[in-house]
């Protein structure tokens, strides 16, 4: 018996089919944006907050950055298509998307997509 028909036998895909090219360039956008610390953290604290909404004041306070580089960074999370907004007054909110961060998680843990589609 071959290394890969062994393979076969005993571990089971747990993904029905590959990603498309589209698809792939998608979540790579993605993990690319979560790449950089500053924005893995602004992520986590928006994702931490009661209530699931973030002053982008609080967000500014919490670093020692400018201002512009933290709206560049949210930026970068918005286009990636993490985070939305909205404006009130003067001042912004940030809110995860909770649908796209899922689409990543089942990436990194293909079982649980699996489970979820029985």
């Amino acid at each position: 018996m071959s290394k890969q028909e062994g393979a076969r036998d005993c571990c089971e895909p747990t993904v029905s089919e590959a990603l498309t090219p589209d698809a792939a360039a998608g979540l790579a956008r993605s993990f690319k944006v979560l790449g950089d610390p500053v924005r893995l953290r602004i992520l986590s604290l928006i994702a931490a907050r009661k209530g699931g909404e973030v002053c982008v004041c609080d967000i500014t306070d919490a670093f020692d950055l400018t201002g512009p580089t933290i709206s560049y960074h949210l930026r970068q999370l918005r286009e990636a298509g993490l985070v939305d907004c909205e404006r009130r007054g003067t001042w912004v909110y940030y809110w995860i998307i909770p649908a796209r961060l899922g689409l990543l998680s089942q990436f990194l843990n293909p079982a649980d997509a699996a489970a979820a589609s029985t």
